[in-house]
């Protein structure tokens, strides 16, 4: 197995970004464009479609985003994402999950999940459940990189995968907190599929990023709705 230090792989990744000016940035998305599958169209186009009826609350968000999450695991397994594949059959697997938990009804045929925010205690799982799918994740791509996969950029790869693990499962629980994950995941996600020549699913990230801050404050709203009908019927 190689080193467990973090340091060169984000070296890496900064060196490379900081070698690319805005001229060759457009002209890799220009080729990147040129060069995009007609399955990377598919499944960008139907991640954006999925995280437009999240944003909605809408149960469209898990049929939808399984085309998405099915072609990205091939499509991570063909560019050594392996950390963003393992992402994707988890993402398929939670969408099935969700699917089944936004679709319950109480006795007066209404939703029975709320969007709400996270207790102390709920932000503490979070916290660990992130801490420790990074450590599973990040050493399993050091050994990856060295056996199988040399194009795996561990560090980034697996926060990237740990994020978007941990927002999964908030958002099938409908918790405002998710939001806050999957801007982490696009963030992480950019630069990460720009330099692996994704670049249409690079540009996919940043729109995913806008879309999740504006997620973020429309769940926020609708969770304080939800707590003051609450209080009323209290």
């Amino acid at each position: 197995m190689g080193s467990i230090n973090f340091l060169p792989d984000v070296a890496v990744l900064a060196s490379i970004m900081s070698q690319v000016s805005i001229s060759q940035v457009w002209e890799q998305f220009v080729a990147g464009m040129q060069q995009t599958s007609l399955l990377e169209y598919i499944a960008v186009f139907a991640g954006i479609i999925s995280v437009w009826y999240s944003r909605k609350e809408d149960i469209l968000v898990y049929p939808i985003g399984l085309i998405s999450t099915v072609i990205y695991v091939y499509l991570s397994f063909k560019y050594h994402l392996i950390g963003e594949a393992s992402v994707n059959v988890y993402y398929s697997v939670l969408s099935i999950y969700g699917w089944y938990l936004w679709t319950r009804r109480n006795k007066q045929q209404e939703p029975a999940l709320h969007i709400t925010f996270s207790t102390p205690k709920m932000w503490m799982w979070q916290l660990l459940f992130f801490g420790v799918l990074y450590a599973v994740i990040y050493f399993s791509l050091v050994y990856l990189k060295d056996a199988f996969y040399p194009g795996v950029i561990p560090f980034a790869d697996a926060f990237a995968s740990a994020t978007a693990y941990t927002g999964m499962w908030l958002m099938a629980r409908k918790k405002v907190e998710s939001w806050y994950w999957w801007i982490g995941t696009n963030v992480a996600s950019i630069p990460l599929y720009f330099v692996k020549g994704l670049v249409f699913t690079s540009v996919f990230y940043f729109i995913l990023l806008l879309m999740a801050f504006w997620g973020l404050v429309e769940w926020q709203r609708r969770a304080r709705l939800a707590a003051q009908k609450e209080a009323v019927v209290a």
